[in-house]
Parts: C-alpha cells; structure tokens; sequence
C-alpha cells in the first residue's frame, strides 16, 4: 500500500467513523457535511435519494430516546483508477438500547457498502447500501436476514 492509498484509507476510515458517530448521537443534520448532494441510501429502514431524504430517513430509523451504538470494523477501502472514486466495504454491529428499562437490548450485524466520491471537501458518500446478515431480538426497523 503506497503512501496516497494509506492517506485515502484514513480518510475513509474517519468517514465510516463519522457516519457512526453522527447516527449514534441523532446529529442528523450534521450527516450532512458526510454526503454528496445526490448521495442514496438503501438500508432495511428504507432507500432515499438526495441528501435531505436521506437525513430524513435517517432519523425517521432512530427513535429519539432510544440509544445507538454502531461498531464499525473491517473497513477496506479500494480507489478506482480514476482517484475520483472508491468503494468501501465495513462490518457493523449495531447495538440497540430502548428507553424503557424493560426492554430488551438487540443487535444486529450489517455489511456496509459505500461508493465515495472525491470532492473539493474530501471524500464523501455519494451511495450507501446496508446488507443485514444477523440480529438478536427484535430491531426497530424492518431487517431481512439473508
């Protein structure tokens, strides 16, 4: 891995963290500086195109006084040739913890797929698709396990 890739792959590596933090906290809005204006999500919760559907979802799919905890591990991160584009694969353990004392926390384990753009700003999520694989309990979105 040369130099420019190692830089590339930090960038990507705080833009999934990022991503996290922001879902973790409901600074939806804050999501915004993360994404191209044409960004599109697709995830069990929904599929959005353009970054105010795709913010709207986004708390749409967190209940506010419900906690999140988005584990973000195993991220490659491959830039096309054009340097322009990039496509980056993440584990997710989501861990849900609802407001009620007496209810159960689940999780759920995701596979993240992101195609990024280079912009003037840095690298940003232009699409997002989220491929549920396990979960315990009951998640508050609709998952499908494949």
């Amino acid at each position: 891995m040369d130099a420019a890739h190692r830089l590339d792959h930090l960038d990507h590596l705080d833009l999934v963290a990022r991503l996290g933090a922001g879902l973790d906290e409901g600074r939806f809005d804050g999501l915004r500086t993360l994404l191209t204006a044409d960004a599109t999500v697709t995830t069990p919760g929904g599929h959005a195109e353009g970054e105010d559907a795709v913010l709207a979802q986004a708390a749409r799919n967190h209940a506010a006084g419900t906690r999140y905890q988005h584990r973000f591990t195993d991220v490659v991160t491959d830039v096309l040739p054009d340097g322009a584009t990039a496509h980056v694969r993440a584990n997710l353990t989501l861990r849900v913890v609802p407001s009620r004392a007496d209810a159960p926390v689940t999780e759920a384990g995701s596979v993240y797929r992101l195609t990024t753009r280079r912009t003037a700003d840095g690298w940003r999520i232009r699409d997002l698709v989220v491929e549920p694989v396990w979960r315990t309990g009951e998640v508050p979105v609709p998952v499908a396990v494949r």
